[in-house]
């Protein structure tokens, strides 16, 4: 799944892009972000 998207490293939190650039959500660590990823993926 993360493949699909790119995870920056932005001022202090993880902002979560698809391959186009399309925002989709931030989260407060990288591990919390990939967490959210596997589970929009489960859904």
């Amino acid at each position: 799944m993360t493949e699909r998207f790119e995870l920056r490293y932005v001022r202090g939190h993880i902002e979560v892009y698809d391959a186009t650039g399309h925002f989709y959500f931030s989260a407060d660590t990288m591990s919390e972000a990939q967490s959210e990823l596997e589970t929009m993926e489960a859904a």
